[in-house]
Formats: structure tokens, sequence, C-alpha cells
């Protein structure tokens, strides 16, 4: 594929995928058919994962918050019938610095322990100080916690109370019923309360369902195939630690947290995760 399609089309379709164009869109703007569009999509997002896994390491925190973001594979879990592994509800673990806006690390699965714990363990894997992690009160976070930093960390959960007293299922609804009360409560170590907190992470589960097409509410820009889920979320990770400019810090997250001292093109992106991908 790479000796058919020119490079210059390949930076124009990555980059188009990655501030959220669908692939239909790209199809009509650059005459590219839309299989090779994703198959493009798929490699570079497999190259972009390892790219990040090398790239995040050895990094220092003062903040971390922790949150996890719904979405599905061909359809809702509601609609899958049996037999049908491959579909259903996919749920995607994110980790953010809310100083640099920096991701760490994330993690695609199910919304279960086994998840959480493989997340988390990732998560330590990568930081080089002691650390005050926030999430909110799933309850698999307190294990998960406890599996990868031990004592070695200060973490507390925020509890929201919504008006609802039967909150409707996620797949369901696309805003939460009001907050009737929010509480802070202290887990492992020596958290500060001021700085327990989800915001962060809650505002970058908008900014990837706005630049990821698979997750946005409302379209039938779904993926049918975990693995390209998979290489969509990697791509957009990547795009956004190494490439986008974040205006508050006016610099790259990855520049922010210091995992690398320059800003990365999207050119040098698409060929580095194609060299990564073979």
């Amino acid at each position: 594929m790479a000796n058919i399609l020119k490079r210059e089309k390949q930076i124009v379709a990555i980059g188009a995928l990655a501030e959220g164009a669908s692939i239909r869109s790209i199809e009509r703007l650059t005459g590219i058919h839309r299989d090779t569009i994703m198959r493009l999509g798929v490699r570079v997002g497999q190259g972009c994962e390892r790219i990040l896994d090398a790239t995040m390491r050895k990094l220092r925190c003062d903040y971390i918050q922790l949150d996890e973001i719904w979405g599905f594979i061909a359809k809702k879990r509601r609609n899958a019938q049996l037999g049908e592994e491959n579909a259903g509800d996919v749920w995607t673990f994110i980790a953010i610095d809310p100083k640099s806006k920096a991701v760490p690390c994330f993690k695609v699965g199910q919304r279960d322990s086994d998840t959480a714990n493989q997340f988390v363990l990732d998560l330590s894997s990568r930081l080089v100080n002691r650390v005050q992690i926030s999430s909110d009160s799933m309850k698999s976070y307190a294990e998960a916690i406890e599996l990868g930093f031990g004592d070695n960390v200060d973490y507390g959960q925020i509890v929201k109370t919504y008006i609802s007293e039967k909150p409707l299922p996620v797949s369901s609804r696309y805003s939460p019923p009001p907050i009737i009360s929010v509480k802070k409560y202290p887990l492992v170590g020596y958290p500060e309360t001021e700085n327990i907190s989800t915001s962060i992470i809650e505002r970058q589960n908008l900014t990837l369902r706005m630049h990821c097409r698979r997750l946005t509410r409302l379209t039938n820009a779904f993926s049918k195939k975990l693995d390209n889920f998979k290489a969509a979320i990697a791509l957009h990770f990547a795009y956004y630690n190494l490439v986008k400019v974040h205006r508050t810090i006016r610099m790259t997250p990855a520049m922010a947290i210091k995992a690398t001292d320059r800003l990365w093109s999207i050119s040098e992106l698409v060929d580095r995760a194609l060299e990564q991908s073979e």
C-alpha cells in the first residue's frame, strides 16, 4: 500500500483522521478510496501505539486523574446476539496529568477489574515519583491502585450523587442527570483534598469524542472491528500528545511533561508509525 498511495496523500489522510474527519468525507475531499484510508489508519494507529509505549516513559507527575469512556464495536451491547463475541460495549481507560495535559497511557477493554488492573500497572511503570491520583468511585480502581502502587501513592476518590435514583444505562443516555452532591474521600496515603478531582480528564473525554469519529455520539461512524478501534484511539493520543499544540501550555503535552524535547510534525508521525508497523 505504501508504494501505491503517495506520501503526501498519506499525510493528508492521517491528519484529517486525527482532526476528527470521517473516512467518507476524507474520501470525497482527497479522492482516496475509503478502504485505503481505513487500512492506512489501522497501520498508522498500530505504529502510534508502539511509539507512545516507547516515548511516554520515566515521567514526573504531581497529579494524575483517571477515568473511562464508553464506546461500542459493531453494535451496542443490548443489540448484540448470542455468539457475537466481538460485538458490544468497549471501554477506554485514560490517565491524564492535569498540569501538562499529557496522557501517559490508556487501555482499551471492558469496564472490569482485569482491564483496570492492567491499566494502572501500566501507569505505575511509566512514573518515577510518588504521585497523587484521583478517580471516580468505580470499585475496581481501589484494587488496581493497591496492585499497581501499593503504599507509594496518595489516592482519593470523588463521588458524585445525581438527582435520579435510577440512572439510565450509560449506553442509552448522552448526559448525566443534575448533580446534587460531590464528596471527596482520601483512600491511600495523604492526598490533598482540594486536588481530588476528575474535571480535567472529563474534559479530555470530550476532546476524544470530538476528534475520534468512532466515539462521536449520534453518528454511524462506529468501529466494526476491535483492532480498528484500538488503532483509532492510539492515533488520537499520539497526535494529541506529540503533534497538537495545546493552547493553555503553548506546546504539545509530551513536551510539557518532558517526554520529548521537540514538536513532532504529522509527516514525522506518519513516517515513524509506518516504520513501526512493518
